[in-house]
């Protein structure tokens, strides 16, 4: 089954009382018993919900995985991962990521003698010297946020693939629709589904898929002790993103790609972060690894003063100055002092996101707007 077609039907089917196309909204916390312990397959929402189970079973089709997991938030599907380690483990992980992430692994984790090394994966050769025998996992953005630096999933996976040691890659920027990693070698994808999976900003959820049965029954297992699902209503709206997911990527693609051009064409600009321009150092690796290059863009001022950032983002009428990204609305985000206020300022100054750094998360708008609305912005 392609693509195109897995977003629709993928791990679907009709609901087989009714026949109903749409799979229902299932409100129900429990669900009756013929005899004790004898079931249809639902005893109790929080261990399985049809409407939820049905989301997963989209996830991990359109993922190439053996099983899907929906979470309440990205953040609580992060947390099930790192409870599959124990106290002394140690994770790698790139060091340009989302900053709730950061704050999870150094505020939360470490505190339960988990080891957390941040790296740059550019050469990834040289992580061989970072990994130890407590090594356990090895945690990936790619493209990250907000740089939009590209790792090379393949080469990360072959690295470890005779060791103890898990890969799991936020998925997020790229979706399944531009990048498969799990057909790249890793053995977790994990996914914030408030952004392109919903789509249409109006959930907050999150998705691991795994790639084997026995992984993801472990997932489960935490998922169902920890209890951070996702509701039915919930569910039912990422699942009916998942529908439009190939068309509206496509469509953040096209207009991403377009408003990269403008912005490195433009005199106030100093550097544009987008994997589909030539100029990306890794423009070779987004053509190897993904399908297109999405609709995520960051850039910074030749004057490099926030001033100008925030005096730009201010003037926006099409885009809006909000956090999160990945809806059909265009979106303007001021990392620094909005969705990476969390790193500290010298490890964010270390990194390169600098004060005057803009992200874009670019709509399915008409992109003459859009460019029109970037344009009176500079003004």
């Amino acid at each position: 089954m392609n693509f195109n077609t897995k977003v629709i039907h993928g791990g679907q089917q009709h609901e087989p009382a009714t026949g109903s196309v749409n799979v229902p909204v299932f409100l129900t916390s429990t669900f009756a018993q013929t005899s004790p312990g004898v079931h249809s397959g639902y005893e109790y929402s929080r261990a399985a919900n049809p409407t939820r189970q049905a989301l997963e079973d989209s996830l991990a089709s359109i993922e190439n995985g053996a099983r899907g997991l929906a979470f309440g938030s990205g953040l609580a599907a992060i947390d099930c991962v790192l409870k599959l380690l124990n106290p002394g483990d140690e994770v790698i992980a790139v060091d340009d990521l989302y900053g709730g992430t950061y704050r999870m692994f150094t505020r939360l984790f470490e505190k339960y003698q988990l080891k957390f090394t941040f790296a740059s994966f550019d050469d990834v050769s040289k992580i061989s010297a970072l990994i130890t025998e407590k090594t356990k996992l090895i945690w990936l953005e790619t493209p990250t946020n907000p740089l939009m630096k590209l790792v090379d999933i393949k080469a990360v996976t072959d690295l470890v693939k005779d060791k103890d040691i898990l890969v799991a890659v936020d998925n997020t920027f790229a979706t399944p629709y531009l990048q498969l990693p799990l057909d790249l070698g890793a053995d977790i994808v994990m996914h914030s589904a408030t952004k392109y999976l919903g789509g249409h900003s109006d959930v907050i959820a999150g998705a691991l898929v795994a790639k084997t049965e026995e992984l993801g029954e472990k997932l489960h297992f935490i998922q169902f002790a920890s209890g951070g699902i996702l509701g039915p209503h919930d569910s039912y709206l990422v699942l009916r993103g998942i529908k439009t997911l190939a068309l509206r990527v496509q469509r953040h693609s096209e207009n991403g790609l377009e408003v990269a051009k403008y912005l490195e064409s433009h005199p106030a600009v100093d550097k544009v972060f987008y994997p589909g321009l030539e100029s990306h150092p890794q423009h070779d690796l987004a053509k190897k690894q993904m399908k297109d290059f999405g609709g995520m863009v960051s850039f910074t001022f030749k004057s490099g003063k926030k001033e100008d950032a925030i005096k730009f983002l201010e003037k926006l009428k099409v885009f809006t100055l909000a956090e999160s990204l990945g809806g059909v609305e265009s979106l303007a985000n001021h990392p620094t002092l909005m969705t990476h206020a969390s790193i500290p300022a010298e490890k964010r100054s270390e990194l390169g996101i600098t004060d005057d750094l803009v992200r874009l998360s670019v709509g399915i708008e008409d992109k003459a707007d859009l460019l029109a609305d970037l344009e009176r912005a500079f003004g």
